[in-house]
């Protein structure tokens, strides 16, 4: 099992990309017509659309970062939409997937490979809205996450992000597929260091992405922490399994960087007078 996490998820998604994995099979010719008609949705987790109240109403000139989003589908729609898109991933492959859509589409998308905790490439309060679907799974410590997020974007801005249901991970998978729920593991999961290698290679296989289950804490708290306000939240299912029968395994967030004058007339006198 390899420890350099970056490096063996880059190759595990690109030959995701290469058995066509749903994740990586682009939009059609047809939902992108429609999205430069008004008549687009993108999701952050499983099959639920993000309400189209959570982005400005128009998103023509809207500098947006999708970020850990490559594969041809969310990142071409809002291009198509009008956003100015600049497509973030760990995997070549998947940012081709989004080219390709942008070539065949005739549409304007930049795509910069890299590591989703380190968006140095980019200046500060560079964007407008940051896109982030179900994604920090895929790296074991997500406050620079939140942090790089809350960098590039501009006051006013808005982060929208899915991820995982921790509780999803304190059970057997193995178990789980055969209708049964068997609690295993302690949380957080990893897995480097909740399961041994050759459990993890003969379940999963040597070259599926590293997984890692993150706390509420560190996904909602960690926004927070990071200097961000939740001002929308929602749960969704599964689209199949027996998971799905009992308790929703994504959530999503929509967190605001706040203006400065915002925060002046939210911050209590007493403590912007350091009065204790």
């Amino acid at each position: 099992m390899s420890k350099d996490i970056v490096s063996h998820n880059e190759k595990a998604w690109d030959r995701l990309v290469e058995q066509r994995d749903r994740w990586t099979q682009p939009v059609s010719h047809e939902e992108i017509l429609a999205a430069k008609d008004g008549n687009w949705q993108v999701i952050l987790t499983g099959e639920e659309p993000v309400p189209r109240d959570w982005f400005p109403e128009r998103l023509t000139g809207v500098d947006i970062l999708c970020l850990a989003s490559g594969g041809g589908q969310q990142d071409p729609i809002l291009s198509a939409a009008g956003a100015n898109i600049t497509a973030f991933d760990n995997s070549p492959k998947q940012l081709e997937r989004d080219r390709y859509v942008a070539e065949r589409e005739g549409l304007s998308l930049t795509t910069v490979q890299g590591d989703m905790r380190d968006l140095s490439t980019f200046s500060d309060e560079q964007f407008d809205l940051v896109f982030h679907p179900v994604a920090n799974v895929f790296v074991p410590d997500i406050q620079p996450v939140w942090a790089e997020a809350y960098r590039v974007l501009r006051p006013g801005g808005h982060l929208l992000a899915g991820f995982m249901n921790p509780v999803e991970f304190i059970f057997d998978s193995k178990e789980l597929d055969e209708g049964r729920f068997v609690v295993k593991y302690s949380l957080p999961y990893s897995d480097i260091e909740s399961i041994s290698e050759q459990e993890w290679q003969e379940r999963y296989g040597a070259e599926a992405p590293l997984e890692f289950s993150h706390t509420l804490e560190a996904q909602i708290g960690g926004q927070i922490q990071a200097g961000f306000v939740i001002v929308g939240f929602y749960e969704s299912l599964r689209e199949r399994g027996v998971i799905a029968e009992y308790m929703p395994s994504y959530i999503a967030t929509r967190a605001l960087k706040r203006a400065s004058d915002q925060m002046d007339r939210e911050t209590p006198v007493a403590e912007k007078l350091s009065i204790k």
